[in-house]
């Protein structure tokens, strides 16, 4: 693959090795050789050594910049390239366009756009003709949403190649990121006439027919980028399909497998629909039909997944046995195997398979983490606290290891170490979109209204993900709270998760699995069957409340009932967290929709114009207005008589989208149409 980059790379900055008549050097001469015969580091050796007997030869030094880079040695390469721009003749435009060209992707590498993009139009300067020049420009304005300036560069590549498609291919691609879809279409038609065996253009082509809601045109040009080649993209927007458009490409595929009974491809691409919808029958069936055709150790270790999500653990032990019979040194399929051994209950065994793993990988820091994982749940603590700091040592950034390694200093009475790799955990995870486990962090420092609010923007990101709610489950139940902790133990099982064995072995489960809810929850969905994504779509399907609001002294004011209790809040976008007066809360107390158990503490809070209070945290455990329905939320009360009753950001970013229509004094919130989120 690096050969192929290293050969682009020359093409683009338009370098003809055969053509150069420049320094006759003996070890100048002998790289360039190198070079041609793809001999990189032989090259590079021999462009060292000219560059000590002539150190002036900005020849040499551009060679060796490209190398360096080429080799992912950035501060070399940023050295030489300099030495080359210094040494070589200004006159010699094609050396000074390599030169600019190579640091120019230098300091892609080093993310820095800005002098990327000088880079680059310093070369184009320098020749105006060189179109691979404005594709990498045009590439920089495309990441950088930049679009016009991408178009610019796309018609100037059109203008000095009328014949080659990359120019027509961006000016589509630049399209569909805008959504100009018809636009877009015109351009990839366009391609379609130039040539007829480019896999992208119908792949591009397929997602400008998705937008614009065209199922058969979208799903035809998906079965020609897939007919040609493993089109990444093609692959990659079938993974999105949804009904009907996924309906209709399984079908046109079907097609395709009985023109071709000896192709893999089809059944195979079926599998992964079927997988991706979790339709895990139907993906293994599948997936069997591409084995029985020509058997894979990638396919049978697909079909592994699909029984390990399935909860059949024994096939998926079976079917990774063949995968390893076929390829015994993958690190994925052995790993696969210890995970599985574990989910049948069986640690000690999975143990010895990462024994083996790491036997062969001593330097995988994720195979420790595992290992010292199973070993801490079956109170091997000292082997496990090695293992898990070996990870720590190999990959810091993982806070899953800290928060596991935390686990065993409260064990063995080290308030102080658990402490600090907490603080690890909160320093690693600085921002929402990075949270995995800080939830568990501040549970294990005793801020416990940090961890549930922690919990819920967890789960706001990808609310269909079951695995979250099992992890809810496992806070609430480590903080007491068991009415909590069951019902995110049962809304984690209706959204697929079947890892009982875990489930049973799971200390964060232990206030409760001797319940007789729980007991209940187990027996009931470990026979039931995994909901699909359509299903599981169909019932959080997106919908759209309109709610009325009035305007007083310019705040929102919106009906709405707490706990049953009809009142009106103000919807403020500035304010962080849910706040309500003390007469409001004295009422709900004395009248039953509030009770001592609701009340969790106290914090100091900020409001909308900068004032620090302490109130008392209470939780309210439904908030209702129109069809929107919120239950566990948290809330401040204040000491103020006449504070109303405020919802911020804690309550809004949970219920999703939402825009503000002022001449029709209505709140449109787009949200999932189901209960209890």
């Amino acid at each position: 693959m690096k050969k192929i980059l290293l050969a682009l790379f020359l093409i683009c900055v338009g370098i003809n090795l055969q053509a150069q008549e420049r320094p006759e050097s003996y070890n100048y001469q002998r790289g360039l050789e190198a070079i041609q015969k793809e001999n990189t580091e032989e090259a590079l050796d021999y462009f060292s050594k000219d560059v000590k007997e002539n150190p002036k030869n900005g020849y040499s030094y551009s060679w060796m910049a490209m190398l360096h880079n080429h080799n992912g040695d950035y501060g070399q390469a940023l050295t030489a390239v300099e030495m080359a721009i210094k040494y070589l003749p200004k006159k010699d435009a094609e050396y000074v366009v390599f030169a600019y060209a190579t640091r120019g992707e230098i300091y892609l590498h080093l993310e820095d756009t800005t002098k990327a993009v000088a880079d680059y139009t310093t070369a184009i300067r320098v020749n105006p003709e060189n179109s691979g020049l404005y594709e990498k420009r045009a590439q920089i304005y495309y990441e950088q949403d930049k679009y016009a300036l991408a178009d610019a560069d796309y018609k100037e590549m059109i203008e000095l190649k009328p014949g080659d498609v990359m120019g027509y291919m961006g000016l589509g691609r630049n399209a569909n990121a805008q959504e100009r879809w018809a636009d877009a279409i015109k351009q990839f038609d366009y391609v379609t006439k130039l040539t007829n065996d480019y896999s992208s253009v119908y792949a591009f082509r397929a997602e400008s027919y998705l937008g614009l809601k065209k199922w058969d045109e979208a799903t035809d040009d998906l079965i020609s980028a897939l007919t040609i080649d493993w089109d990444r993209k093609a692959l990659y927007l079938m993974t999105k399909l949804k009904e009907p458009a996924l309906t209709m490409m399984i079908a046109k595929m079907r097609v395709q497998a009985a023109k071709s009974p000896n192709e893999t491809k089809w059944p195979y691409i079926i599998g992964t629909l079927y997988e991706q919808n979790r339709q895990y029958e139907k993906a293994a069936k599948a997936y069997a039909e591409a084995n029985a055709k020509d058997a894979s150790p990638v396919t049978f270790y697909r079909i592994a997944n699909c029984h390990s999500e399935l909860g059949d653990y024994e096939s998926a032990v079976a079917d990774i046995n063949n995968a390893l019979n076929m390829d015994s040194t993958d690190v994925d399929y052995m790993s696969f195997k210890a995970n599985m051994l574990y989910e049948m209950g069986k640690p000690e065994l999975a143990i010895r398979e990462w024994d083996k793993v790491l036997e062969q990988y001593p330097d995988y820091d994720w195979g420790y983490y595992r290992r010292g994982w199973f070993k801490k749940l079956i109170g091997q603590l000292d082997e496990a606290m090695e293992d898990l700091s070996m990870s720590i040592v190999l990959d810091p950034s993982y806070s899953y290891t800290y928060d596991a390694r935390a686990d065993i200093y409260l064990k063995q009475g080290k308030r102080e170490l658990a402490e600090a790799d907490f603080k690890k955990i909160i320093e690693l995870e600085d921002s929402p979109e990075k949270y995995h486990c800080i939830h568990y962090a501040y549970q294990g420092l005793g801020l416990y209204d940090r961890a549930m609010a922690a919990m819920d923007s967890i789960i706001a990101r990808d609310p269909a993900d079951d695995g979250c709610y099992y992890d809810a489950a496992c806070l609430y139940s480590k903080m007491g709270k068991k009415k909590e902790a069951l019902s995110f133990l049962e809304k984690s099982l209706k959204n697929g998760y079947r890892r009982f064995a875990h489930m049973e072995r799971d200390e964060d489960l232990d206030q409760i699995r001797n319940t007789e809810e729980y007991k209940l929850l187990i027996a009931q969905y470990s026979t039931k069957p995994i909901a699909t994504t359509q299903e599981r779509e169909d019932h959080g399907r997106e919908i759209i409340s309109e709610i009325p609001f009035v305007k007083e002294n310019g705040v929102y004011k919106v009906q709405c009932k707490i706990n049953g209790l009809p009142l009106h809040f103000v919807f403020d976008t500035g304010a962080a967290d849910v706040t309500l007066s003390l007469v409001e809360a004295n009422f709900m107390m004395k009248n039953g929709y509030l009770s001592a158990n609701d009340v969790v503490g106290s914090q100091r809070y900020m409001d909308a114009n900068g004032d620090v209070t302490v109130g008392t945290v209470i939780n309210i455990k439904e908030v209702s207005f129109g069809d929107c329905e919120l239950t566990n939320v948290r809330a401040s009360v204040v000491k103020n008589q006449r504070a109303p009753l405020l919802l911020g950001q804690s309550v809004l970013g949970r219920l999703g989208k939402i825009e503000i229509d002022n001449s029709g004094r209505i709140l449109k919130i787009t949200h999932p149409g189901t209960k209890n989120q």
